[in-house]
């Protein structure tokens, strides 16, 4: 799988391949991660090199090209920031650049960079060229990004020693190093943060053939023998996210499981599975159907507001808007109106409503 153009440099021999570190709230800067335990290791399924990567064509050339630039004047990668739905491999591809590059990759998120002193940790502890990812960076504070604004433009750490009159500041340098930001909001992130960052990517939704090779794989993986059908039948219910594929093809190797079946998984058997989580044919599952229904039978199908949905459904309104509603828009069973939210015909022939002419 060609991730470079012809005519790029041979990628130079790497390293051994360092062991990830991450930092949480039981972790410290610096403390080695069993891969086991690492964060959504996905039982081993993440690909680990950009060869093994599918789908998302365009980014893994722009990547590839700047990995080899990096490793051929042997200096650090420039910063990243990844954006787009969540599920789509922004954590797993800030690993793979590390492997690529041959470095340690430190993992963390935003909200458990509480105090000043968090992100003062993490990066003075950094090696020459290593990874820092941040998850849901568009979460970060005031205070920690402000840290981050010389640290990544200067290398150099401002450290205000003492208060008051005798408060002094400090200077302290640091490693070369990248960071690469991961958000599903990248409106919400502050221009200056944004703007330091010299490669902006966003991770778009997979087309079933890039989404059935990635079943095939995690199959393989697994050790689970799938008919193609069987194959194309989760990567038409997993809205179109990696990261649900595999959720959903572990939901099948346990009614496999369960069913004593040692053969080949067929179509039908998946379609049980799937059916008994409630993933219907289009990946739809009980949250997206409660949407609609609710909209067409005590709204009339719209439209109705994004917190009166909220507060009728019992959900916190910012994870209808960027958990549920993403799908139901893209899947064209949902539309956005200035009013507030409407059932598209479409929506409503899914669920089997007439449409609104027929309605009338």
């Amino acid at each position: 799988m060609a991730i470079v153009s012809s005519n790029a440099a041979a990628p130079r021999p790497r390293p051994e391949r360092p062991t990830n570190r991450m930092v949480d709230g039981s972790r410290q800067a610096g403390d080695d991660l069993d891969p086991s335990t690492a964060p959504g290791r996905d039982d081993g399924l993440r690909p680990r090199r950009l060869d093994d990567y599918i789908g998302q064509r365009e980014l893994k050339q722009v990547l590839g090209i700047a990995v080899q630039a990096a490793l051929g004047r042997g200096d650090a990668l420039d910063h990243v920031l990844l954006y787009g739905p969540p599920g789509l491999g922004k954590t797993t591809m800030a690993m793979v650049l590390a492997e690529e590059l041959g470095v340690n990759c430190r993992i963390t998120s935003a909200p458990a960079l509480e105090r000043p002193r968090d992100i003062v940790g993490l990066l003075v502890n950094l090696q020459p060229r290593e990874l820092l990812f941040i998850d849901e960076i568009h979460r970060l504070s005031r205070v920690a990004e402000e840290l981050l604004y010389p640290a990544m433009e200067d290398r150099r750490l401002d450290l205000t020693v003492g208060k008051g009159s005798t408060a002094r500041t400090r200077a302290l340098e640091l490693p070369p190093f990248t960071l690469v930001g991961a958000t599903t909001r990248a409106g919400a992130l502050s221009s200056p943060l944004r703007d330091r960052f010299g490669l902006i990517q966003r991770l778009e939704f997979y087309g079933l053939d890039d989404l059935q090779a990635i079943v095939e794989r995690a199959a393989g993986l697994l050790e689970l023998e799938l008919s193609p059908e069987a194959c194309a039948e989760i990567a038409r219910r997993c809205r179109g996210t990696p990261r649900i594929a595999n959720r959903l093809l572990r939901r099948v190797r346990d009614v496999a499981c369960v069913r004593d079946c040692t053969g080949c998984i067929d179509r039908d058997l998946v379609d049980e599975a799937l059916t008994l989580h409630r993933v219907d044919g289009r990946g739809l599952d009980a949250s997206d159907r409660r949407v609609l229904e609710l909209l067409l039978q005590s709204h009339g199908g719209g439209p109705a507001g994004l917190d009166t949905l909220a507060a009728a459904l019992g959900e916190d309104p910012t994870t209808l808007e960027s958990v549920v509603e993403p799908y139901l828009l893209q899947l064209g069973f949902l539309q956005r109106t200035p009013r507030g939210r409407v059932v598209t015909d479409a929506g409503r022939a899914h669920l089997g409503w007439p449409d609104q002419e027929a309605a009338a």
